[in-house]
């Protein structure tokens, strides 16, 4: 199912009781989040909030805020058009199996083949919803700007006892004339450096193939007409931007927010490179994405989104350090230089809504995100790698800290196969911890997994230690973005295993005895 807006989206949410409405005034500066997070850790995700009188500063904002709408199993198939994310992944796996790939590279081709042939390939249309309101700033021309250095951080410590760093905002400007300091941006947690952008769609080109590329990196604002450019250097876009930086010509960078929620899952989808991330959206709405050319520069965004935000990144000027900011990780991401994001127009809808998310210590919002992204690309792990049966990655891992696979194991080494292979695969890269157990463990169910590795497993014999690509905003590595990698096999040892033992049975009832009981009293209670 396609929603038409970000709006219609909300009242699908409501009529199915998956929406509260917050009347009384909230302030963007840490009250929605604490709301947020209180809402977020009930069992289940608790419900989305509609923030009908966010306050900038103490004024009222025009633009509602939406927070948590993706934060459950429910919200999360909902804006997928589905009954569960279950359906969707089968439905792409059974396109998939249609034409069995030999290899990794043919499995990503075919599955560009797949989304295409689905109402996928997105089209331009000339005008949308997302131009109803213009407003154009003047653009400078290229020159060099030295911002004098952030002062040294010694330590944590140090951080936590000094003034969070703000930028004094002005009063919200009217409505016709909006601009970063009059949106109802969250300043999330005491220690932010400042107002960030949670939920931006950012939309960027190769400048060499023309491949478009949508991600999800944090937008710091810095003024009214700047932010900071939070892509990790793994990420696509980061690439995107290195060529730029080689050449010393201006980026152009848009970005929107809203529309369909189904934007906000693709441009956080591990797609690979080159692939158009508006492919998968238009394939899981079931409609192609109509696309609007941006006013001031050559990119397109979804017509029918609520905000939209262009601008350019100029590689002749400096880095500017971005941060603090209380991140996914659970911990605050210490200030680093990143790309400064120049505004060159703001244009939204006359009703827009402003869509935001917190992140911090889990469970929060995006957990059942990612746990959807895993679902639905688990048929292409499974191509790969037959022998798996199940992918989880819990909320205490924070994503990539900690993996559980499970698999149909037929032969000696075989989870290490498994752990070498799923490394190598796109964003696992970042994966800490990962564990591998038989197939008959539940891996949404850590309680089990973590019986089966304390019971199963020899901690020298069973581990193997590896190093690679971290995650940037993992603060306990040695150096950033570089670290080590822990793979445990907790599944029974097969000969060859060095393994001189009789493996013993698990506990566990005889049928007949369960009948008779199950009968006599129910199921088990």
């Amino acid at each position: 199912m396609a929603f038409d807006s970000f709006r219609d989206f909300l009242a699908a949410l409501e009529r199915a009781g998956e929406l509260l409405r917050i009347t009384q005034p909230l302030a963007t500066e840490l009250e929605i989040t604490e709301l947020a997070d209180r809402e977020m850790k009930k069992p289940g995700g608790g419900k989305a909030l509609l923030i009908e009188q966010p306050t900038v500063n103490g004024v009222i904002s025009p633009f509602p805020v939406a927070i948590n709408t993706l934060g459950s199993h429910k919200r999360m198939a909902m804006s997928l058009g589905v009954e569960t994310v279950d359906a969707a992944a089968a439905e792409l796996g059974a396109l998939m199996r249609a034409k069995p790939p030999t290899g990794f590279k043919e499995t990503l081709r075919l599955l560009g083949t797949a989304l295409d042939l689905r109402h996928a390939k997105p089209k331009l249309v000339k005008s949308g919803p997302c131009q109803e309101v213009i407003h154009k700033f003047a653009v400078p021309p290229t020159r060099t700007i030295s911002w004098p250095p952030a002062p040294p951080i010694s330590n944590l410590q140090s951080l936590i006892s000094a003034p969070a760093p703000q930028t004094p905002d002005p009063r919200p400007q009217t409505h016709a004339s909006p601009t970063l300091l009059n949106l109802p941006v969250l300043r999330c947690w005491p220690l932010d450096g400042g107002r960030f952008l949670t939920l931006p769609c950012v939309v960027t080109r190769d400048p060499d193939t023309g491949d478009r590329n949508l991600g999800m990196y944090r937008i710091q604002i810095y003024d009214d007409r700047t932010t900071g450019m939070h892509w990790q250097l793994q990420k696509v876009a980061a690439r995107h931007g290195r060529r730029y930086y080689e050449t010393g010509t201006r980026m152009p960078v848009s970005i929107f927010l809203g529309g369909d929620p189904v934007f906000t899952f693709a441009a956080t989808a591990p797609l690979p490179d080159g692939l158009d991330e508006f492919l998968l959206a238009g394939y899981l709405r079931k409609k192609s994405v109509e696309l609007v050319k941006c006013q001031t520069n050559d990119l397109e965004v979804p017509a029918n989104s609520d905000i939209v935000i262009e601008g350019y990144i100029d590689p002749l000027e400096p880095l500017r350090d971005e941060g603090p900011f209380g991140d996914h990780t659970g911990y605050y991401t210490l200030p680093e230089p990143y790309p400064v994001f120049h505004v060159t127009a703001i244009t939204h809808r006359k009703d827009a809504i402003y869509p935001a998310t917190i992140v911090g210590i889990p469970p929060m919002e995006d957990f059942y995100i990612g746990g959807a992204s895993v679902k639905l690309f688990l048929p292409i792990f499974k191509m790969n790698f037959p022998e798996i049966v199940d992918i989880a990655l819990p909320a205490e891992g924070v994503f990539h800290n900690l993996v559980f696979v499970s698999i149909k194991k037929t032969y000696p080494m075989q989870a290490y196969k498994i752990m070498h292979g799923l490394w190598g695969m796109g964003q696992m890269m970042f994966t800490k911890y990962l564990i591998v157990v038989d197939a008959d463990v539940n891996v949404h169910n850590t309680s089990e997994v973590l019986f089966h590795l304390c019971a199963n497993t020899d901690p020298q014999r069973d581990s193997l230690f590896t190093k690679g690509p971290s995650d940037v905003l993992d603060h306990a590595t040695t150096e950033i973005a570089t670290g080590s990698k822990l793979g445990i096999d907790a599944t029974k040892k097969l000969p060859g295993e060095s393994f001189n033992r009789p493996w013993p049975p698990l506990i566990k009832m005889d049928e007949v005895t369960r009948k008779k009981i199950d009968a006599l009293f129910g199921h088990k209670p």
